[in-house]
């Protein structure tokens, strides 16, 4: 095969030591430990060596300091993970030597790396949901401790820590045990009765349980606080953000002038939503507003926006981003016939949120998506609907955010017309595969 990499290296990247190939002889392969001092005698080494394009694999979170240090000392680097493996017996230098050559022959892709600021929002975005996930867990410690006392606050309120269930158990204790006084705290939209709630009320309060749901309740207001700190620091960068796009776009006056349109934010706030106005930001920093598209919440677009966000243009077409993804499926074909169209696993944080997204979907009572959904939950069952509007899902929104459209839902009248006209033409293919005319169908139902 021709080279097209000359001056190429190849790292095995790992938790100690990183394993540098400048080519394919032993002596050729040097060890450099992971401190900075020993990454820029690396970065020295590769600049002697007269090195300009660098291979490494993407190992757990061990790659980017390294990558980064690369990339700063102008090297053009290759973070690779999808190849094909060396058949030989595996060791370190021999995965460092397998990644030079890969990259020699110029059969390496690149992974995609979003931006520094897409990286840096990113970062604070999961430890966001860190923290939500940590509330989560604390939330379920305090249901367990009131359930040891026959305490079942859990029955009577959908949500122990809304506004009804935190006056309670701040009452309870702070001392009050009687059940009627307690269910008096609870607010008057809440669907049970004063009565049942009183009910729930009446258990067998133990020291030791009382103590577990004072210290949980203690962390769970933790998290709150440090959720709206986190809050903070994502709106300040995201408006930073804003600004530079802003300032680079060629259009800038029509995009001000777009971007001044009021943006109406829905009156109620989801639970873990972010507590700035996700829709006006969303809509500065893309110019279209995402939250039209049924199902897509706050969380889905600001999972969107740390994840991909503008760098959604690295991707030519709608399919290389669901590809990308893992939405699409996986084609295998071998003689002109597909015997295989399943989609491929991996983990996606982006791909998780708009499944979420989707699942929401479902509980909707009309729109094009939901009968999508119910049409492709029928034939194959739920998790393939899932799937399959998660994948509608970003197709739609890289089209409106390349595109610069604005959501346009589809008649459901004309999509039911489409799919009827479907059916029929299904019907007439198989008619003429089996050789039948419509007098034989009238034929055969008499």
């Amino acid at each position: 095969m021709a080279v097209v990499n000359a001056n190429a290296a190849g790292i095995d990247v790992g938790s100690r030591q990183h394993y540098v190939a400048v080519g394919q002889n032993p002596e050729e392969v040097k060890t450099f430990n992971v401190y900075t001092k020993d990454q820029q005698a690396m970065i020295e080494w590769l600049h002697q060596k007269e090195i300009v394009t660098v291979a490494l694999e993407s190992t757990g979170t061990y790659w980017q300091t390294l990558f980064c240090s690369l990339q700063t000392a102008g090297f053009d680097v290759v973070l690779s993970n999808n190849y094909i493996k060396d058949p030989q017996r595996k060791t370190d230098t021999k995965d460092a030597r397998w990644l030079q050559k890969m990259h020699t022959l110029g059969l390496l892709k690149h992974s995609f790396i979003p931006s520094a600021d897409i990286a840096r929002l990113r970062t604070y975005q999961r430890h966001r949901s860190n923290i939500v996930t940590a509330a989560t867990a604390h939330t379920q410690h305090m249901q367990k401790a009131l359930r040891l006392m026959n305490i079942r606050l859990d029955i009577a309120l959908s949500d122990i820590t809304g506004f009804s269930g935190m006056q309670i158990m701040e009452a309870i204790l702070s001392g009050q045990r009687n059940g009627e006084d307690l269910a008096k705290l609870s607010h008057y939209k809440v669907k049970k009765s004063k009565q049942e709630i009183a009910d729930s009320l009446q258990g067998d309060w133990k020291e030791e349980q009382l103590y577990i749901l004072d210290d949980e309740l203690a962390m769970y207001k933790k998290c709150q606080e440090r959720i709206a700190c986190c809050d903070r620091q994502i709106e300040t960068l995201l408006k930073q953000m804003t600004v530079k796009i802003q300032a680079q776009s060629a259009q800038t006056q029509q995009s001000d002038t777009q971007q001044a349109m009021p943006v109406k934010t829905k009156k109620k706030r989801y639970k873990n939503a972010p507590d700035f106005n996700t829709a006006a930001l969303s809509r500065d920093y893309f110019g279209i507003d995402l939250l039209k598209i049924e199902g897509v919440k706050a969380n889905t677009v600001m999972t969107f926006i740390s994840e991909v966000g503008n760098d959604i243009y690295k991707f030519p077409t709608k399919k290389n981003f669901t590809s990308w993804l893992r939405l699409a499926p996986n084609n295998k074909k071998t003689g002109n016939k597909i015997i295989s169209s399943r989609t491929p696993k991996g983990k996606s944080i982006m791909a998780n949120a708009f499944r979420i997204a989707a699942n929401t979907i479902a509980q909707r009572k009309d729109g094009v998506l939901k009968k999508i959904f119910s049409r492709i939950a029928y034939k194959k069952g739920r998790s393939a609907a899932i799937t399959a509007v998660a994948r509608r899902l970003a197709e739609i929104f890289w089209i409106m955010i390349v595109k610069k459209q604005e959501y346009q839902p589809k008649n459901e009248q004309l999509y039911e017309a489409q799919v009827r006209k479907n059916v029929i033409k299904n019907i007439q293919h198989k008619m003429r595969k089996l050789g039948l005319t419509p007098d034989d169908v009238l034929i055969a139902t008499d």
